[in-house]
């Protein structure tokens, strides 16, 4: 089962550099995608079909802003929409689909750079989603969170780590809530699992700023989080970085599902 997940920074830009060409080629079993960016009034035929695939979007009430989408090869059993919070919900920042032994989540947590008050709001949807996430390790399902974090957990998962540490993305508070999740909520960070602790491996987002990606100057802060049963079928996960379809680069997993 191959599954990738990449923060497109607007689909329609994302489909103009090539991202749909590319999908065939990878023939992926599902696609997770967040900041897609369009209204559902606004969907193409072309990502109805998503590369024959079955799309399911999760839109923002905002237009041009936000919001997720999930492709897959085989119909889920059941779609889930939000995660019952209704500011998150609004600016579509979560979509579940669910098999008869799988649930696949796409989900994009709020950047907390802007505004002090969008801060408060991403620590308010963070500990909602905990508690989702850990229900349902609690539950015994099996689950792939995907999607972009916007945390970068440890030392290892950004560039400049030390001038960072009081920035949204890297605050004390964000990777504790990271590290409690997966250190004591038995949850698994799937690259880590493959390229424990390996500095300057994995990043998945460059500022467009100079010349970050040139440079490597970037943050790991896209993620495929599961739960240990599935953690234990994973056999590659890598990011590709060799077409830029984004300022984030795809997160491309493959499981012995």
């Amino acid at each position: 089962m191959k599954v990738i997940t990449l923060n497109v920074n607007g689909i329609r830009a994302a489909i103009r550099k090539g991202f749909f060409d590319w999908l065939r080629i990878q023939k992926p079993d599902v696609v997770c995608l967040q900041e897609i960016r369009i209204q559902e009034s606004q969907l193409t035929e072309e990502m109805h079909a998503a590369c024959g695939m079955h799309s399911y979007y999760h839109c923002a009430e905002r237009p041009g802003y936000s919001g997720v989408a999930i492709y897959t090869k085989d119909q889920p059993r059941n779609i889930q929409t939000g995660l019952g919070l209704k500011e998150f919900d609004s600016e579509g920042r979560m979509l579940q689909i669910d098999f008869k032994d799988l649930s696949v989540i796409s989900l994009y947590i709020p950047s907390g750079s802007a505004k002090e008050n969008r801060q408060i709001f991403k620590y308010k949807c963070m500990k909602r989603i905990k508690e989702y996430m850990l229900k349902m390790n609690k539950e015994n399902k099996n689950f792939i969170f995907c999607g972009d974090f916007n945390i970068a957990h440890t030392k290892f998962d950004l560039k400049n780590w030390r001038g960072n540490q009081k920035n949204s993305g890297f605050l004390p508070e964000e990777r504790e809530w990271m590290t409690q999740l997966l250190e004591n909520g038995t949850l698994i960070d799937n690259f880590r699992h493959l390229h424990p602790s390996e500095e300057g491996a994995g990043y998945t987002w460059w500022s467009n700023r100079g010349q970050a990606f040139a440079n490597n100057t970037g943050w790991r802060i896209d993620y495929q989080i599961s739960n240990e049963k599935i953690a234990q079928k994973l056999t590659k996960i890598e990011v590709y970085k060799d077409e830029r379809f984004s300022d984030h680069a795809p997160l491309i997993a493959k499981y012995r599902i």
